[in-house]
């Protein structure tokens, strides 16, 4: 169902669905009761100030009788929110698709006390783009690169690419080395993700994830959080997902035994607690490749990124072709 509101400060208007009848006389009265305890005052104002909105663009005022309308359009207050300090990288832009580098601790959308401070409203103002959507998420604590549909025409052709699992995707994470699982590996298991569970759980039965995993670099550990065991050694591990559940490449490498640095879920659910800017997940999002379903050829984007705790072992690889060189775009827009 279209917002008969534009997008305002790169953000949608929000729908909420009107009861047909009950104890209230107007929609107003209605949105009062249940949203009042927040901000009783901005709910008034909205209203008086023609802002709130029905189907067709048709303007819900104070005195529009409840049952007059099944859903109300209406714009979020945006909050005082605290700037995240990492910058977003432009790696790629044309009609069709904007890439970027994602930085730990941003969310790709917005969500809970995230709204301005989230990937999808950085860019819909930095460029200008307020139709921009994403084609695929990370993770507020993973890092690398992401995908946005610029044009509302063409977006279909790229989620469809990664509903068919037709994008190859490749994933860097720090964790333990152990000697004994006999990587490389292809892990398998059942997993679920409920509504009313933080976490992402291992069931029996058949298995619907699947991670290739390889170990790439490894060094002895050492520094802050350094494993206490004498001679233990910290690795760089390539992760393949040929499938794509919530927090899949976490619990597959806690699985095993493997515990990604700084995951604050998996193995063990830490207390919430503000974000530490000096330890983010090791989780990097290094590349995905496709067919460009527009031009036909084969593209690859990569990451510029490097998690924080890899030593200087090798030279990181030199961008595709496809690419073109990252720029920054503005940390918080105004």
């Amino acid at each position: 169902m279209e917002s008969p509101l534009p997008v305002r400060h790169g953000v949608n208007a929000t729908r909420l669905r009107l009861p047909a009848d009950g104890p209230w006389q107007t929609i107003l009265e209605y949105v009062l009761e249940r949203f009042g305890h927040v901000d009783p005052e901005g709910i008034v104002s909205r209203f008086a100030r023609g802002e709130v909105r029905g189907v067709g663009g048709t303007v819900i005022d104070a005195g529009t009788p409840l049952g007059e309308h099944a859903f109300l359009w209406y714009y979020r207050e945006l909050p005082q929110e605290q700037p995240i300090p990492f910058q977003l990288q432009l790696l790629h832009r044309d009609e069709h698709l904007i890439v970027v580098d994602k930085p730990h601790f941003l969310p790709t959308t917005p969500g809970g006390r995230y709204l301005a401070e989230s990937a999808l409203i950085r860019l819909r103002r930095a460029l200008d783009l307020p139709e921009l959507v994403p084609i695929h998420r990370l993770d507020r604590m993973t890092a690398g690169v992401l995908l946005f549909a610029a044009n509302p025409e063409t977006r279909g052709k790229y989620q469809l690419l990664f509903e068919r699992r037709q994008v190859h995707k490749q994933y860097e994470a720090i964790a333990p080395v152990r000697s004994d699982l006999g990587l490389p590996l292809t892990i398998a298991t059942r997993m679920q993700k409920s509504r009313d569970y933080l976490l992402s759980r291992h069931l029996p039965g058949a298995p619907n994830t699947r991670t290739g995993i390889e170990l790439v670099q490894r060094w002895a550990s050492s520094g802050p959080g350094a494993e206490a065991e004498p001679g233990a050694e910290l690795g760089l591990y390539r992760l393949t997902p040929y499938t794509g559940k919530t927090h899949q490449l976490r619990l597959h490498m806690a699985f095993l035994g493997l515990g990604i640095r700084n995951d604050p879920f998996y193995p063990v659910l830490l207390d919430e607690s503000p974000d530490d800017y000096n330890r983010p997940l090791q989780l990097l999002a290094r590349s995905l490749e496709f067919r460009d379903p527009i031009s036909g050829r084969e593209v690859q984007f990569r990451s510029g990124l490097k998690l924080m705790e890899q030593p200087e072992l090798s030279k990181s690889p030199e961008p595709s072709a496809d690419q073109q060189p990252p720029a920054a775009l503005p940390a918080q827009s105004t």
